[in-house]
């Protein structure tokens, strides 16, 4: 089934997401990016720019997860990079149009869906078994089981800005009891599959609609999606609470497939800036200046496009 356009009725507010990276190259690197948002239900793109550096050449690919991904060769110096778009969304909340949260058992899964309840390098469920029985074993298999490993770790995981690590697995923030939205996701997920749920990790922008931020962070947002009824349900334990405007960018196994950038070679992120915000529908153009006094969101009122 295709994605709905923008124009669809279903989407009654206008999003811009975009970011822009700078790499400092001492010999040659090569830089695969995960940075444009894929087709999905839930958004639909108006329009994007995606820019590399002086005309840097690049090779677009969709990788086995289903994510847009540009494979660019860095030139020595200064490589700067910058992707923006407009996007339409709902405004209704997460999951408000899925109703069938049955769980399959493993010899009904889809064969594309059964890699999603193995162990993976940074969601080590295979670490994680009893933990997950003795806290989750008796909530009913499912949605409720879902939410109640999304409770538990928002209410016992601390959420640090700026805490994240890149050689942390679940089992590793499970134990130093803190962490970033990354380690919030792969909890979510190893937790998941201990039950055989297949679950997977998921970045993307999530703007500030209808929940405001009093810090102003602008970042990369990862989260997590579960299986059930046929359909990827989500289920954030940053938060846990449904959201308004996620739109997708990647997923996978872990962070590994949903990395933004993975750098081969001699290569240093020297600039990293990242913007989501709610904007008025025909306002503001891809290229624009980031201008947040344009800014509908970041309050508890949600705040929709004109009919």
């Amino acid at each position: 089934m295709a994605p709905p356009t923008p124009d669809s009725p279903k989407f009654d507010v206008t999003v811009r997401v975009g970011c822009s990276l700078a790499y400092e190259v001492t010999g040659s690197a090569m830089l695969l990016l995960n940075l444009r948002p894929i087709a999905n239900r839930n958004h639909a793109i108006v329009f994007e720019a995606f820019t590399a550096g002086d005309n840097l050449p690049v090779e677009k690919f969709t990788d086995s997860h289903g994510n847009q991904v540009a494979r660019v060769k860095l030139a020595p110096g200064r490589n700067l990079f910058r992707h923006d778009a407009i996007v339409r969304v709902s405004s209704q909340p997460d999951n408000h149009d899925l109703t069938d949260r049955t769980p399959h058992l493993p010899a009904d899964l889809p064969p594309a869906v059964l890699r999603y309840t193995l162990p993976s390098r940074y969601a080590d469920s295979d670490k994680l078994g009893n933990f997950a029985w003795e806290k989750f074993g008796t909530v009913e298999h499912g949605w409720p089981r879902v939410q109640a490993i999304s409770q538990w770790l928002h209410d016992n995981i601390e959420y640090r800005y700026m805490s994240g690590r890149p050689d942390l697995s679940a089992w590793d923030v499970l134990q130093r009891g803190y962490g970033v939205c990354r380690d919030f996701a792969h909890l979510a997920v190893a937790l998941s599959r201990s039950f055989n749920l297949p679950a997977r990790y998921v970045t993307g922008h999530l703007p500030d609609i209808g929940c405001p931020d009093p810090e102003g962070h602008m970042d990369f947002h990862a989260y997590a999606e579960v299986y059930l009824g046929g359909e990827w349900h989500t289920t954030d334990a940053r938060f846990h609470v449904p959201r308004i405007g996620r739109i997708k960018v990647a997923c996978g196994q872990d962070a590994v497939d949903g990395a933004f950038s993975t750098i081969y070679g001699g290569a240093t992120l020297s600039y990293f800036e990242v913007w989501a915000y709610q904007v008025a529908r025909g306002t503001v153009g891809v290229g624009d200046p980031v201008d947040f006094t344009k800014r509908l969101d970041n309050s508890w009122t949600v705040r929709t496009d004109p009919v």
